[in-house]
């Protein structure tokens, strides 16, 4: 079971990315998917998770710019980000967990291996 996050780069403030979950190895219709957010020297922070069933939930600080979707004939999750500001650079990380959507990263046991974001002012 593998997921892969891209999609990262450096944009300027005010700017937009797409990034992208690919998972493979396995079908993930009935798993809930997170996009984690590391800052640099901070903690791992959950900004959106969407159920199996497609039913979004987003950190208050992101609402109303990020946008999470899932294409499950793709096994491809999406989180468009629009809208950034600089405190939003770090790596952000996506994770698959069995059915539950959930912002808590000790609750994912699948973890893709990160995509850059920079956001300059």
């Amino acid at each position: 079971l593998q997921l892969q996050a891209s999609g990262g780069g450096l944009v300027q403030a005010g700017g937009s990315l797409r990034l992208s979950c690919a998972a493979s190895g396995f079908s993930w219709n009935y798993y809930a998917v997170g996009w984690f957010h590391q800052a640099p020297g901070k903690e791992r922070e959950g900004v959106s998770c969407i159920s199996s069933s497609g039913d979004p939930d987003y950190l208050d600080s992101v609402k109303g710019r990020f946008t999470i979707s899932r294409d499950n004939a793709k096994n491809t999750v999406y989180l468009q980000m629009n809208s950034l500001k600089p405190e939003d650079t770090g790596v952000y990380f996506c994770a698959a967990e069995y059915l539950t959507c959930t912002r808590t990263s000790s609750e994912y046991e699948y973890w893709g291996q990160g995509t850059q974001v920079t956001v300059s002012s």
